[in-house]
């Protein structure tokens, strides 16, 4: 499976983007699928995941501002993501957990917030 993520690009604080990860393969609805991202100098952290049923986490610095969907006849999960500030700078990558156990990660997609 190849998972191909866009819509990143350069915004300014307050603004909004939103990215979409297309996988090539099916993807099942027991499947996670999930957003990551990595900025310049740190590691790579979870920004959120949906769940089977459609149940999502999200990591704390963007709740209330971000929004994971899917899209299963799509094979595509979409992140929305709103109020941006340049703390949410970074390259943004998804993943897909098979349920069987298989992991998958996608090319990334630069976001840049500029003040």
């Amino acid at each position: 499976v190849q998972l191909q993520a866009s819509g990143g690009g350069l915004v300014q604080a307050g603004g909004s983007l939103r990215l979409s990860c297309v996988a090539s393969g099916f993807i099942y609805s027991r499947d996670v699928m999930g957003w990551y991202r990595q900025a310049p100098g740190k590691q790579r952290e979870l920004v959120g995941r949906i769940l089977n049923g459609g149940n999502t986490v999200y990591d704390d610095s963007v709740k209330g501002r971000f929004t994971i969907s899917r899209d299963n006849t799509k094979n595509t999960v979409y992140l929305q993501m709103n109020s941006l500030n340049q703390e949410d700078t970074g390259v943004y990558y998804c993943r897909l957990d098979r349920s069987w156990g298989n992991v998958y990660w996608g090319q990334g997609t630069q976001v840049t917030v500029s003040s």
